[in-house]
């Protein structure tokens, strides 16, 4: 199995410097590099560096796959818009784990198909899943939700471990949500068992007027330094903590008393009944299919009785072509003969004719392997 990596790192905060565009080229004189962006793959070496230094200094988001089966994103947002230890109350495992730095706080995610011996054309996924970033630093907390599950998914927690706070809207995740869950193959019987318990989303965000006018309303020396932060380059700092602000104190969700074992139970379960309504389907499928065939042969009957004199004739002259295809075809209206003279109760005469038809043909050991085969002695 020939080995192939792909890494894909994003800058979305600020842009990569001259300076640190040089040293990421330092590491990798064929990478795409942009002052957005770092992208390459590998079919024989490997990446320079360490995803998480990279992480640590340049980037915040990350996606790596191996053909191997490994699938990892790594996400970084700012301390002031992702407490450390909510990120670590849901990332508690090895499926999903939290460290911090000085200024951020970073989420790594990663799953492990044993099958592996996958390759992705679809190169650049990570931007239809960046966008997670953004509504997590928003206070949608699915994501990290999300992490938890990848853990229970993973069984690294215990089966009494308790679910942890439910955030809104499980049962309606977002694009990006859907993306970064199919790219982490969460299991989609543990999610909709995990949505069970979680509430509708809010309504749609506020207005632009609804902002305008709370906008007037704030203290000249909040809205300074709001833009003096803006002009230094926190953008998403700043939204995320004036958004908080708009919208009130954050709604407290709780969990649901439900432990990782009993989602797992769920899960399953879900599972079963899906497994079999689809058998159900398939069982009734095979019955139909079965139904038509058989009206199907029944008109043919209808049609092949009183011309079986014709039909024979019609058998010689297939034979007589020596052509497997010919001989197929012969089979077939064989066989129809056959349940014409069993439905009307004259085998003798069918069978006599078919000794007859052997005997004259007993050099011809494709056909008589034909005739065997379909049981036509």
């Amino acid at each position: 199995m020939s080995e192939y990596q792909y890494y894909e790192f994003i800058a979305v905060d600020r842009p990569l410097t001259e300076t640190q565009q040089g040293e990421l080229r330092a590491l990798s004189t064929r990478a795409r590099i942009t002052p957005s962006s770092f992208v390459n793959d590998y079919q024989w070496g490997d990446l320079k560096g360490d995803p998480r230094t990279w992480m640590e200094r340049y980037f915040d988001a990350f996606l790596y796959l191996a053909n191997w089966g490994t699938h990892r994103i790594a996400l970084r947002l700012p301390l002031g818009v992702l407490d450390a230890k909510t990120a670590a109350d849901y990332c508690t495992g090895d499926s999903a784990h939290s460290w911090v730095t000085r200024t951020h706080v970073i989420l790594d995610l990663s799953t492990q198909d044993e099958g592996g011996d996958e390759w992705w054309d679809d190169q650049d996924r990570l931007a239809s899943i960046v966008p997670v970033r953004a509504e997590l630093a928003s206070g949608d907390r699915r994501l990290l939700y999300l992490a938890w599950l990848l853990c229970v998914q993973g069984r690294e927690l215990d089966d009494e471990e308790p679910e942890p706070p439910i955030p809104p809207g499980l049962g309606d995740l977002s694009g990006p949500l859907r993306a970064l869950g199919d790219f982490l193959r969460l299991d989609p019987d543990l999610l909709a068992a995990a949505a069970e318990a979680s509430p509708p989303l809010k309504p749609d965000a506020p207005s632009a007027a609804a902002l305008g006018r709370w906008v007037r309303q704030l203290p000249e020396g909040d809205k300074d330094a709001a833009l003096l932060r803006l002009l230094r380059g926190e953008e998403v700092q700043v939204r995320a903590e004036l958004l908080r602000r708009f919208s009130g104190p954050a709604t407290q969700h709780t969990g649901s008393g439900r432990t990782a074992g009993e989602l797992l139970t769920a899960a399953e379960a879900r599972w079963a009944e899906r497994q079999r309504i689809a058998s159900e389907r398939q069982a009734a499928e095979r019955r139909r299919q079965e139904q038509l065939a058989a009206a199907a042969r029944q008109k043919r009957l209808d049609e092949l009785a009183g011309r079986q004199a014709q039909a024979w004739q019609r058998v010689a002259a297939m034979i007589e072509t020596k052509k497997p295809k010919e001989y197929d075809a012969a089979i077939v209206l064989l066989k129809d003969l056959r349940a014409l003279a069993e439905r009307d109760g004259d085998t003798a005469t069918f069978n006599r004719q078919i000794w007859q038809l052997r005997q004259q043909h007993i050099r011809k050991p494709s056909l008589i392997d034909r005739l065997d085969r379909a049981a036509l002695v």
